[in-house]
């Protein structure tokens, strides 16, 4: 890689980091088209088309960089991406497949995490409670799993009292986690705080949904028609 597009990737990258991304996607693809194989580079710009819903983009680029030399966390990441990739493709059993090949060659708290959000999305309660509770063990404070249990009992067991459990201290953990905010919207709407569910709703409609997020835009604002 030339001195040149190793001196771009840099920029691409503080653009990605600043949030001006559309910037650092243009800049991102020069630098792939000009050869360039840092996988660290590569994989945040997978992630930057993944938010920008250019999966098959994004599937075509992380097939293409698994050949090269990589770090185990950085191949774990590679899969996880991939399996947002194809699950927003329509692939959800394909997904769910990489992430189980992933997960029996060692744990992992990023497959752990999006393997355990699948299962949910998936439909199979008993497979995603036994997943995700063993998730649980792994990393007792890993929000994303507190709120895959909570989505888990919210919308697969109708058992919105210990959802709200997971859901609070997913909240305490990270209180900006997207997902766990939008549930929580609901539990403020049924409790007639629609100023506050509002003003987190209009909130969450700013950020970027990752696809592994539930809470897609069309998702919060119909939330959102609810109580206007």
């Amino acid at each position: 890689m030339s001195l040149k597009t190793t001196l771009k990737a840099r920029k691409a990258y503080k653009l990605h980091h600043d949030g001006k991304t559309e910037e650092a996607l243009k800049l991102y693809e020069e630098c792939e088209q000009e050869g360039m194989q840092d996988v660290s580079m590569l994989l945040a710009y997978s992630v930057l088309l993944l938010r920008n819903d250019e999966f098959q983009k994004a599937r075509e680029l992380l097939v293409k960089i698994q050949r090269y030399p990589m770090k185990p966390e950085q191949k774990t990441q590679l899969y996880v991406n991939y399996s947002a990739a194809v699950f927003r493709m329509g692939e959800l059993d394909k997904a769910i497949s990489v992430l189980e090949t992933q997960h029996a060659k060692g744990e992992s708290g990023m497959v752990y995490e999006a393997l355990g959000y699948l299962y949910v999305e998936a439909g199979d309660a008993d497979k995603a409670l036994e997943y995700n509770l063993k998730a649980l063990e792994y990393d007792d404070e890993d929000s994303v799993t507190l709120d895959n249990l909570g989505q888990l009992y919210y919308r697969l067991l109708g058992d919105k009292e210990t959802a709200k459990k997971y859901f609070d201290k997913a909240i305490e953990i990270k209180p900006s986690q997207m997902d766990t905010r939008f549930f929580l919207a609901k539990y403020d709407i049924e409790a007639g705080k629609t100023a506050q569910a509002k003003e987190t709703l209009e909130d969450l409609l700013t950020a970027r949904p990752s696809p592994l997020n539930y809470a897609s835009r069309d998702r919060i604002r119909e939330l959102l028609s609810t109580i206007q």
